[in-house]
């Protein structure tokens, strides 16, 4: 995917700045981009109404932009619609970490926080761009062979933009952190990998009959 050409760091800010095991924290751009382009789902966290919410929903990159997309009726995305601030959060498991203690039990995982105000993407030209980094960011390659929305398709989709300016990473890796005084323990401690694998595409029964599973299907990974 194309990379913007501004700094190569995203500046800690008070909501960004890793305060918990501060040394797993990271802003480095690059590492954010890697992040959400490898997951799939995000968590939005907004308030509306006086009532805080977090809504699971799909996503897709551009250079320095986020896409989200739904139906313009969908409460989530009126209410970001009109200015809302939004805390994104893309989380991807890589494996389970078993101490000798329960207490530093832990899990290896990379994780980005984001933050911004979302605006309405409303150039038809913009929003199929949009729309097309979002397919190809779920299934790369697939906008090719799709037939694109028609005007009416189009304008039932809602697409907000939220720029990657206020983000930080936060990463651990690695094998358990006992005490000390724990590492003499007669207990099985280490790692357990963990990884999203895709099954063997499943053709639709209506598909016609000469068409093969393309290979961005047969070999679908993330």
């Amino acid at each position: 995917m194309t990379q913007p050409s501004n700094a190569d760091t995203l500046p800690p800010t008070a909501r960004t700045q890793v305060k918990r095991v501060p040394q797993r924290g990271n802003y480095d751009r690059q590492q954010v981009y890697d992040i959400l382009d490898e997951g799939l789902v995000c968590h939005l966290g907004f308030v509306a109404s006086g009532q805080p919410f977090v809504i699971p929903t799909a996503y897709g990159r551009l250079e320095d932009t986020l896409y989200i997309h739904g139906s313009p009726a969908s409460r989530m995305l009126k209410t970001l619609d009109q200015g809302v601030e939004i805390c994104l959060t893309v989380t991807l498991l890589d494996g389970l970490v078993l101490a000798r203690s329960a207490f530093h039990h832990s899990m290896n995982y990379r994780s980005v926080v984001l933050f911004g105000t979302a605006t309405r993407v409303n150039a038809p030209d913009e929003k199929l761009t949009a729309l097309k980094a979002f397919t190809d960011h779920v299934v790369p390659g697939r906008w090719a062979e799709v037939r694109p929305p028609n005007p009416q398709e189009l304008t039932g989709t809602l697409v907000l933009a939220l720029p990657i300016a206020e983000a930080s990473a936060k990463v651990r890796t690695g094998p358990p952190i006992d005490a000390p005084e724990d590492y003499a323990l007669p207990i099985w401690a280490g790692e357990i990998p963990l990884r999203l694998q895709a099954e063997g595409p499943v053709t639709d029964s209506r598909c016609q009959p000469n068409l093969t599973v393309p290979s961005y299907a047969e070999n679908y990974g993330r």
